[in-house]
């Protein structure tokens, strides 16, 4: 769940100066779920063939990795039970083969197949009835998730679910893909300034239409600016936990589950940003971290050398920490 992100200047739909050599351009819709936005400036170029260009992206992303179209890739090889090989696209390929190099790297923190045990505590699609699961419920869950029942052929680019009913759901990493995806093709086209974000995630080059480095602020739980950061030629992502969640018997239960224990997390990390060279591996380390809590993600971003700031929960306050890679980007 992406949330306590503020992207200050954002808004939908289209603008740009009313001549042809537009020097600030801004378009924004609905893809994965979510919304995006892209803000380009110094550019001269037709706006709408940029926006067409940017949708043609997201439409292909979405029918690789959607959990929601029936006939995307995804939706395909999730609905098969048979434990065989199955072709995937380029795309599809490389977003869960880096899927697996997170979920190893954090000790399976990371796990594109959980999204069964989070239907089962009630944070899915089906609306919660707020019962806790039995062990045996859970136990009987976890048989038919982990990563580790991929295999991926790269010779073959393809895929094979080794359980019949493993599940795999992209959202933690998907979103990223996308923004690196669209910041390639802007590369590609000769754009230098620009800031693209779908759902929280990010990526910023360059400089805004001051000829300042963007300006981006974090959110905190109870809805203030904890931090205003400056981002030049770096991707972001941020994930939290504070909004989704249900008590029983004054027990607070969060979204978050820990793929190895199929329970929801206890810690008390509020939110996780992570600033990184690729949105994609920020946006997985940020789910992942959310699993690890507040110790072990600072352990590993220091072993990593990227950037993280957290925000915690203490009894009814927040606290804010960060490690010396995040420091570049502190502007208060």
């Amino acid at each position: 769940m992406r949330i306590f992100i503020l992207i200050i200047f954002l808004y939908m739909g289209i603008s740009a100066c009313e001549n042809k050599n537009y020097k600030v351009l801004t378009i924004g819709g609905l893809t994965m779920g979510t919304t995006y936005s892209i803000k380009i400036t110094n550019i001269k170029i037709n706006r709408a063939q940029i926006q067409t260009d940017v949708e043609k992206i997201l439409y292909e992303v979405n029918q690789a990795m959607s959990t929601y179209l029936k006939e995307s890739e995804l939706s395909y090889i999730n609905s098969s039970t048979n434990i065989e090989s199955h072709p995937i696209s380029n795309d599809l390929y490389m977003v869960i083969n880096h899927a697996d190099t997170v979920s190893q790297l954090t000790n399976g923190a990371f796990d594109v197949t959980v999204g069964t045990l989070v239907n089962l505590w009630g944070f899915g699609p089906i609306q919660s009835t707020n019962q806790i699961p039995s062990n045996e419920a859970i136990k009987s869950i976890k048989n038919n998730t982990g990563y580790q029942k991929i295999y991926l052929n790269k010779s073959q680019r393809s895929i094979t679910k080794l359980h019949p009913d493993l599940y795999i759901d992209l959202s933690g990493i998907a979103k990223g893909f996308a923004v690196d995806k669209i910041a390639l093709y802007l590369d590609e086209n000769g754009f230098e300034n620009y800031l693209v974000e779908i759902g929280g995630e990010l990526i910023a080059k360059g400089f805004n239409e001051n000829n300042k480095i963007w300006q981006i602020g974090i959110e905190s739980p109870n809805n203030n600016i904890m931090k205003i950061i400056g981002l030049k030629d770096i991707a972001m992502a941020t994930s939290g936990n504070y909004k989704n969640y249900f008590e029983k018997d004054g027990v607070r239960y969060s979204h978050t589950i820990n793929p190895n224990t199929g329970k929801p997390i206890k810690h008390k990390l509020a939110s996780v940003t992570v600033v990184d060279k690729s949105a994609m591996n920020a946006d997985a380390l940020a789910t992942a971290f959310m699993v690890l809590g507040p110790e072990k993600t600072l352990l590993l971003a220091n072993d990593l050398e990227i950037g993280v700031y957290l925000i915690i929960k203490n009894d009814e306050r927040f606290y804010e920490d960060y490690n010396e890679y995040f420091k570049p980007y502190l502007t208060n």
